[in-house]
């Protein structure tokens, strides 16, 4: 037990729970990030369906879309996941667990953790991007994970204000909006499914989805010079995608050509990361 943290994962489409020993998820359980009820209610489902793992565990981590402060977890774009501000994350965690050994963090901060210290960022400096529901990002320098508001690359705004927020033009949202007109209902899947098939509209919802991805990754680059771009989430690990966002960077001079690399831990980068954080911590 001593060796194994429950690490919980909850973004804007999954929740994800899993019993982590060393780097290695031994069990894990999944559902969907509820559209309705309160925090509270989703984690207490979530609790529930993992109940048979008590005992098992004295250590939780806790990775979250949104940002954590003091405790407590408020949303950054309610777009993708609209949470009362201040929800007290880690004093519900630890009265659901029973334990009070409980670290929260950013869920796309967690994954950059975990992919720098086991997964593909082979321990040099980094920046993590997770093309998904939204846009999350984190940032690893010096071997040191930055906290609060560092990574968010999603929330960069444009000079038009009422264009909102980049990842409201590149992520999983935004390609099933623009979706609607051709095909009622479909999700970011069927989006890549459509164009794999051939149809135009579906080629050009995820050539621009591209095209704001690889600008991203540019500037990325010029800001913080990291060694590795790791690339992850559902968009981010779609068949082709992160080819077509090297393709689209192909022009740039050696020097400022991101290295982009695919997230080696998948969707369990983020549980793998908060469990290695939650350890180190006790």
């Amino acid at each position: 037990m001593a060796d194994t943290v429950l690490a919980l994962d909850i973004g804007g489409t999954k929740m994800l729970a899993a019993l982590v020993r060393g780097n290695a998820v031994v069990e894990s359980r999944k559902m969907p990030t509820p559209r309705s009820g309160n925090p509270e209610q989703w984690l207490a489902a979530l609790f529930n369906a993992i109940s048979g793992w008590n005992g098992c565990y004295d250590t939780v981590g806790v990775a979250v879309s949104g940002i954590i402060d003091g405790g407590c977890w408020s949303p950054l774009n309610r777009k993708t996941l609209d949470i009362p501000d201040r929800f007290p994350l880690v004093a519900t965690v630890g009265r659901l667990s029973g334990t009070d050994v409980v670290l929260a963090a950013n869920d796309a901060q967690a994954a950059a953790w975990g992919e720098f210290s086991c997964g593909a960022g082979q321990g040099e400096d980094l920046v993590f991007l997770t093309i998904s529901t939204g846009i999350g990002g984190g940032i690893v320098v010096n071997g040191r994970l930055l906290g609060g508001l560092a990574g968010h690359f999603g929330l960069l705004r444009f000079l038009d204000e009422e264009d909102g927020v980049l990842e409201d033009h590149v992520s999983g949202n935004w390609m099933a909006a623009q979706a609607a007109p051709h095909q009622a209902g479909a999700a970011a899947r069927e989006v890549f499914e459509a164009a794999a098939a051939g149809h135009g509209w579906a080629k050009n919802i995820v050539l621009g989805s591209v095209r704001q991805t690889a600008l991203l990754c540019r500037n990325v680059q010029l800001m913080l010079d990291p060694a590795r771009i790791v690339i992850g989430g559902g968009i981010g690990l779609a068949p082709g995608y992160l080819e077509s966002v090297r393709q689209a960077l192909g022009s740039l001079p050696p020097r400022l050509t991101p290295q982009l690399h695919a997230a080696a831990l998948g969707e369990s980068a983020g549980v793998v990361g908060i469990a290695d954080l939650a350890r180190r911590q006790n």
